[in-house]
């Protein structure tokens, strides 16, 4: 049914089938936004710290050293996030942004004395905000919910062809 101005479609003619609150994609974007809402305010609060920052924070914490292009392939974060993140980080002195001799093009980045010091201090809050959430499940929903999680990110990487 189209709408009297200009043929489109209108809301009735939706499919009657979609249900957003049944929609996989759409429960995962809500529940990853409500969770990342909370660390975000924490860490902002606390650490002074956007989710983007944490994320690279966390990664150079526990990977090491990194270019910017490996660090958007782990974070799945795009390349303007990563850059606007890594600069924010490395103007705060917590991260250390070098010249990548095999890649004059890319630049390697890693914690600062004081960006580890950062990580040693944000990890056991991140840990403690992760088993607050998960208190509603047990052991083995828990364990089945990250294997879930797992399958559901290599399904979607395998559709894209990525």
């Amino acid at each position: 049914m189209a709408d009297s101005e200009g043929g489109r479609p209108s809301a009735a003619a939706a499919p009657s089938d979609l249900k957003l609150d049944d929609y996989l994609p759409y429960r995962l974007s809500v529940a990853a936004n409500a969770v990342s809402g909370l660390i975000a305010r924490a860490y902002q609060a606390r650490f002074d710290l956007t989710i983007p920052q944490w994320r690279l924070i966390a990664v150079l914490g526990e990977d090491g050293l990194s270019t910017q292009q490996a660090l958007c392939a782990r974070t799945l974060m795009d390349k303007v996030t990563v850059s606007r993140a890594s600069a924010a980080l490395v103007e705060r002195g917590l991260v250390l942004r070098t010249p990548n001799a095999s890649d004059r093009r890319s630049h390697r980045l890693a914690l600062t004395p004081e960006g580890a010091a950062l990580y040693r201090q944000i990890a056991p809050s991140a840990l403690a905000y992760e088993a607050k959430l998960l208190t509603q499940f047990s052991p083995l929903e828990q364990q089945v919910a990250m294997k879930l999680l797992r399958r559901l990110q290599l399904a979607a990487i395998d559709l894209s062809g990525d």
